[in-house]
């Protein structure tokens, strides 16, 4: 019955109309993995996660095409990263929103896609990507903090920082950083992510709040770098980006005591 719907004149002008149709494809692959790894014990979890890996960098290759040193490199792994952190995140909805998640996560896996594959047709970033690396950090967080216990913080925050390494240097490369000076930029934003991570840890806040802060604190250290590199003075960066980075912390205060 599909074959003979799909070949109906009708079908296949609205196929034709598609612009790359296979990364949909993609994103529903990836979807059913991330499926899988909601479901499966912590062994077949870290198969998704390699499964996710692989096939989120291999597809992303194939579909955005060869290398522009002015676009970087670390856009090749954003759609795997959005699957892995899809896959950690997805397992605090199990079984309360179930698989009718795998839609939604098909959805968002071919949004990054679409976004990487924009920025290779215009070569500029906007906010959608910098909206996408927050979400990216958030997921990973708040999963790998689903799965590991909080007095067993080292490792937990060894992971996040490794799962955040992707969009740190994605983060880089959009504000026009290229090689060396792209991976110096990502391994500053690296060690504030895991100062504010460790600092989160050992106040052990309820939930997803500190995965949430952590992202917000991701979000302030990407505008304060694209602020100075757009000419703000360092005072202004400071007052501003401090005075979030102090609402972030009386936020968690507060929190910690309740």
């Amino acid at each position: 019955m599909i074959a003979r719907l799909l070949r109906r004149p009708a079908a296949g002008r609205a196929l034709s109309r598609l612009d790359h149709p296979e990364a949909i494809a993609l994103a529903m692959v990836l979807a059913i993995v991330a499926a899988i790894g909601w479901l499966a014990s912590p062994f077949w979890l870290a198969v998704a996660v390699g499964a996710q890996l692989s096939l989120g960098g291999l597809g992303a290759v194939w579909l955005i095409g060869p290398a522009r040193i002015q676009l970087g490199l670390a856009r090749y792994g954003t759609l795997a990263s959005a699957a892995v952190a899809l896959t950690l995140f997805g397992r605090l909805l199990i079984p309360s929103a179930g698989l009718l998640l795998a839609p939604v996560a098909a959805f968002l896996l071919w949004t990054v896609l679409r976004i990487e594959l924009e920025v290779t047709r215009t070569g500029r970033s906007g906010v959608l990507l910098d909206l996408a690396l927050v979400v990216m950090v958030f997921g990973t967080a708040a999963g790998i903090g689903g799965l590991v216990p909080l007095d067993a913080w080292p490792p937990g925050l060894l992971l996040v920082v490794l799962g955040t390494a992707i969009p740190a240097l994605r983060a880089a490369e959009a504000r026009g950083r290229a090689g060396a000076e792209a991976v110096g930029q990502a391994v500053l934003h690296l060690i504030a992510v895991g100062q504010i991570g460790a600092a989160l840890a050992l106040l052990q806040l309820p939930g997803v709040v500190g995965a949430a802060i952590l992202a917000l604190a991701f979000h302030a250290w990407s505008g304060a770098a694209e602020a100075l590199d757009g000419g703000a003075s360092a005072r202004s960066v400071i007052i501003e980006f401090g005075a979030l980075a102090v609402l972030g912390l009386v936020v968690a205060l507060l929190l910690h005591g309740a």
